[in-house]
This record gives structure tokens, C-alpha cells and sequence, in this order.
């Protein structure tokens, strides 16, 4: 399976400033019962939609705007955050697509600890601050919890291959 890591994907300033907002107290999170499907009950996360189906759905978009510069988008299918919460175990969620047409896929760690995501060849990207993640969502995959610290987040972007 094709993938790509980039460390350090943004400057200490750009990520400070998503930080700042992400894990301030005014932040909006909202939560899903279940993470990959609604038969997977292991565990649950929160999620902060910035946008989706052609529109933007939170006021703090703008933070992302050196995300959306490096990745040169052509045709953005959705962004969120997603929020983690600590467990005494390792949860490993259900394998998933994301959509199941060919569409590319950018991860963004915004904290150091002990989750991962699993691609479909096994391979395990571990969460790692500032850490970005290349691959083709169409491919099976699945996200974690973590034990380390009290909460793993993210930022997810999809992006269509199609144009």
C-alpha cells in the first residue's frame, strides 16, 4: 500500500495557532456513539466538522488555512477533528473507507501518544505531533484510542482524485 509521512508538515507557529483553538475551552466538539460503523460499540470519539458536501460548517475554519495552502486541493470532500478520549486499553476501531470512491486522504497529529492508525497492509502510523499521513482513503483503515495521555486528536482531510 502507497503512503506518505511528512514530519513537521507545519511550522511551530501554523500548528501552535490550530492548537490554541482545537484545545481551547470554546472549541465546539460533538459526539459520535460509534466510530467506524454503528455495530462497532467498542468505543465512541467527538468530532468537530469544518466541511462537508460543498459546505463549510464552523466559524474556525479559517485556522486551517495553511493545511488547505500545502495540500493544494482541487476538490475538497471533507475536514474534520477528531477527539480520542484516554482508555485503560488500547481500543483498535473497526477497518473502514472512508468513501468508496478513490479519493486521496491526509491525516494531521496534532498530539504525541500512544494511538495509531492501522493501513490496510498492517502497517501502523503512530501519533505523533505535527506528524501528516498520505494515502488512498478508498484503502481499508482504522484509527485507535489511546492510554498515554488524555486524549488523541487529529485532523482529517479528503480530497477527490477524480478531477
Amino acid at each position: 500500500m502507497e503512503y506518505k509521512i511528512i514530519d513537521n508538515f507545519l511550522s511551530e507557529q501554523e500548528l501552535n495557532n490550530i492548537k490554541e483553538v482545537i484545545f481551547g475551552n470554546s472549541f465546539s466538539w460533538f459526539l459520535k456513539p460509534y466510530v467506524a460503523y454503528e455495530s462497532d460499540t467498542k468505543d465512541c470519539y467527538f468530532i468537530h466538522t469544518f466541511y462537508q458536501e460543498n459546505t463549510v460548517n464552523s466559524n474556525t475554519i479559517f485556522i486551517l488555512q495553511p493545511i488547505i495552502e500545502k495540500l493544494n486541493i482541487k476538490a475538497l470532500i471533507r475536514i474534520r477533528a477528531n477527539l480520542y478520549t484516554r482508555k485503560e486499553k488500547i481500543i483498535e476501531h473497526e477497518k473502514h473507507r472512508d468513501f468508496e470512491f478513490n479519493h486521496k486522504a491526509c491525516i494531521l497529529y496534532l498530539n504525541n501518544n500512544d494511538g495509531f492508525t492501522r493501513l490496510e497492509d498492517g502497517t501502523v502510523i503512530e501519533s505523533k505531533e505535527n506528524r501528516a499521513l498520505f494515502f488512498d482513503g478508498s484503502t481499508l483503515h482504522n484509527s485507535s484510542n489511546c492510554t498515554d495521555k488524555n486524549f488523541r486528536v487529529n485532523l482529517s482531510d479528503r480530497k477527490s482524485t477524480r478531477l
